[in-house]
């Protein structure tokens, strides 16, 4: 039944040979690692201005250069990655970049940083596109978690599916995002140029074309300015993934990367511009029942069909700007697991030629997200800046000792450009780090360094295990007759089949009964030698009815005797014809191999008899 589901939710399973053939085009590369970076405009407006509320609605001019200056990063950052592609074609981003030119350590904080933006980006996005929807449909409030728990549900089975299969998935709703917004833009900027727009009063009184730009800022407070700065940095996030994914793209995949990058960057400054300018002249401002891009579509297309559809739109591209987490989260889990920091069953592609794995933990941990912050959008992006910084600032200064050590080509302008956006992000990083920090910025840095330790452990473990498996100075195995120990509760075919196999591979062989009741032992003894005269019956006494503990003594002496390197103990088993029949019987044979498995040296095999219809 399960493999009926599985192959039902997720599709038949797809031949190794098939990999080169899942690489996508730039329009669907677009969509998949760029959704999440796309989206990121329909909110981050209203995270400066949920800000700037505290200076009135003359504040919101302060809108406008903090949007500039936000433009401004998003340029440099994107040039930046763009740089990163052409070095790295492999693929790796932030994580093989560190790595390869800080060191180890500051790789892996990369790495952590970015696995945390990750499941950010998708408990965030889903809160952003059930919000957009509850702003149209306001009888879905209180249903915020669970629609945003089977909204990444939903996606996490439709990535399983594939990379090509998400890909022509996500390309309609990502590119229907686009032209909503740039119709809204659009029809918006046209009514501002008609003058039929109602700025706050002076107009553009943060410019100082009012006289008060020095009270306005007095009355928000510069902390208060840079926090908003802070929270609408979040239009900066994502710009990273298309590095990390390189070779997803079609050959030549460094250019059809750069090519996506450029792209990505131009749909992302002019769409958060527009945004910010329009939510300023048409007044739009953070309300607990509806979004900023709602209302600034409500005033452009005064309701109807337009506007549900910029509403549609909005709710699905933040809905799955999730997808780009769902591409890049198991990507570099891959990268970490193939250097051994963490397990090794992340690097495993699964039935559809993706990391099934990761995209499993990934959706686990951002369910656990989404119940705890109670799907809020604003509680959740607090946290989810710090990492994105920390991420760039580590990649871009990587980026300079690559190129200072490279020394080829126009490295000197290279190396300029890396070390500006390694310089904003970290400005950008202090000031998150700082302003957000007793918002829930403290949970991202507490949580680096622990992950960072635990990325460790699990590459100690590893080593260990190497060294302890290592054939230095080890001694070609000797055959011998190491005991073997059949465990009986009675004389039944089951048992036979198990005797005879014990016999082939050992001439050392006795059987063990523990006597839990005398008149079955009796009976036995009795047609133990008809059966099997051949093999000594070692009765153990049990005073407290129990099998397990008289059975470990008996096998600890046999140790301190020791007879041979190995103890192979073999267990009858007889295997009931449908599932439910399992629960009428004893698991014995379970407890045993439990409590052997951790002993050295000591060999649990079962013998299955099937007892057929």
């Amino acid at each position: 039944m399960s493999s009926l589901l599985k192959h039902i939710l997720v599709g038949k399973p797809k031949p190794t040979a098939a990999i080169p053939h899942q690489r996508l085009g730039i329009p669907a590369a677009l969509a998949v690692f760029s959704s999440d970076g796309l989206s990121s405009v329909a909110y981050a407006t209203e995270e400066i201005l949920l800000v700037l509320v505290v200076g009135g609605s003359a504040a919101a001019a302060l809108s406008l250069p903090i949007g500039l200056a936000i433009v401004v990063l998003v340029f440099i950052v994107a040039a930046s990655y763009s740089q990163t592609i052409h070095a790295y074609p492999s693929g790796g981003g932030s994580y093989i970049v560190s790595k390869e030119n800080l060191g180890v350590h500051a790789g892996l904080v990369a790495a952590a940083a970015l696995l945390i933006d990750y499941v950010l980006t998708v408990a965030v996005s889903a809160a952003a596109g059930v919000a957009a929807i509850t702003s149209a449909f306001p009888r879905l409030h209180g249903y915020e978690v669970s629609l945003s728990l089977i909204a990444i549900w939903v996606i996490a089975v439709v990535n399983l599916r594939g990379v090509r299969e998400s890909g022509a998935v996500f390309s309609v709703p990502t590119y229907g995002f686009i032209g909503a917004i740039f119709l809204l833009l659009g029809v918006g900027l046209l009514r501002v140029v008609q003058g039929d727009w109602h700025p706050p009063t002076p107009p553009l009184a943060g410019f100082g074309w009012g006289g008060d730009l020095d009270s306005l800022v007095g009355s928000v407070g510069m902390f208060q300015i840079l926090r908003a700065f802070a929270s609408g940095c979040t239009a900066v996030t994502g710009i990273e993934a298309i590095s990390n994914g390189v070779q997803a793209f079609r050959p030549p995949e460094a250019d059809n990367a750069m090519k996506a990058m450029r792209l990505e960057r131009t749909l992302m400054y002019t769409m958060f511009a527009g945004i910010t300018l329009l939510a300023f002249g048409f007044q739009a401002w953070p309300k607990e029942d509806e979004t900023v891009l709602s209302q600034i579509a409500r005033e452009v297309f005064g309701g109807g069909f337009f506007y549900y559809t910029v509403q549609a739109s909005t709710a699905m591209i933040l809905l799955l700007a999730a997808n780009t987490a769902y591409a890049d989260f198991p990507r570099l889990s891959s990268f970490l697991a193939r250097d051994g920091f963490m397990p090794r069953q992340m690097a495993n592609r699964g039935d559809r030629l993706v990391f099934s794995n990761g995209i499993l933990v990934l959706v686990s941990l951002a369910s656990i997200l989404l119940i705890v912050f109670g799907g809020s959008t604003h509680l959740l992006i607090p946290l989810y800046v710090v990492g994105v910084f920390v991420a760039f600032t580590l990649s871009q200064a990587g980026m300079v000792v690559h190129w200072v050590t490279l020394r080829e080509g126009r490295w000197i302008h290279a190396a300029l450009l890396n070390g500006v956006g390694a310089f904003l992000t970290a400005v950008v990083l202090v000031v998150v780090a700082v302003t957000k920090f007793t918002h829930g910025a403290w949970i991202v840095v507490v949580l680096i360094p622990l992950i960072v330790l635990a990325f460790l452990r699990v590459r100690h473990h590893y080593d260990v295990v190497a060294r302890r498996l290592s054939l230095e100075g080890a001694a070609r195995p000797k055959i011998g007759k190491n005991p073997v120990v059949v465990l009986v509760a009675g004389i039944h075919k089951g048992v036979v089949g198990a005797l005879e196999y014990a016999k082939s591979i050992s001439p050392n062989v006795i059987a063990l009964t523990v006597d839990l009741d005398p008149t079955q032992t009796a009976k036995l003894l009795l047609k133990w030698a008809e059966w099997s005269p051949d093999v000594p019956l070692v009765v153990l006494e049990s005073p407290y009815r129990s099998i397990l503990q008289p059975f470990m003594e008996y096998i600890d002496r046999m140790e301190r005797q020791g007879d041979g390197c190995y103890l192979t103990v073999v267990l009858p088993e007889f295997i009931p014809s449908h599932w439910w029949e399992h629960f009428l019987h004893n698991q014995t044979a379970l407890l045993i191999k439990a409590a052997l498995l951790f002993k050295p040296g000591k060999v649990t095999v079962s013998v299955p008899y099937h007892l057929g219809d």
